[in-house]
């Protein structure tokens, strides 16, 4: 019986860890460079280890499949802590205090947008399509 609550576990465990956003790490130069090769959009979530929004986000939203397949379709992520020098540049030339702070960026350097603070899983995606079809309509 053990062996078999264990097994449920290690699966239940599995099926998270492939449902949820993927962040890559590096410098802001090599994602832009991975998101110009898969032809994506740059997704960067500006956070702190001490925010509570931030930790509800990465535990309730970015932990979801949904979400996690449309971000594999449209975003190469990353994750910066804005009390490191890379988080904290981008906090002061994007930011306005709040955390947790979404970026959304062109693969030429564009913002396309921002998006302050949690939400649900659904507000976030629908923002995220929002942000998408207007950066489409801007490059027609």
């Amino acid at each position: 019986m053990k062996r078999l609550i264990l097994l449920l576990t290690l699966l239940c465990v599995c099926g998270v860890a492939e449902a949820q956003v993927q962040f890559a790490s590096g410098s802001t130069d090599k994602l832009r460079k991975t998101a110009i090769q898969e032809g994506k959009l740059l997704f960067i979530d500006l956070y702190a280890p001490w925010c509570g929004p931030c930790r509800m986000m990465d535990q309730q939203v970015f932990s979801q499949k949904e979400v996690g397949d449309f971000f594999a379709q449209h975003f190469v992520a990353a994750k910066y802590n804005v009390e490191q020098p890379t988080g904290n540049q981008l906090m002061r030339e994007h930011g306005r205090g709040a955390i947790p702070l979404y970026l959304i960026f062109s693969t030429d350097g564009e913002l396309l947008g921002r998006i302050e603070g949690s939400s649900s899983a659904e507000k976030l995606l629908a923002d995220l399509r929002r942000i998408i079809e207007a950066s489409k309509k801007e490059r027609r």
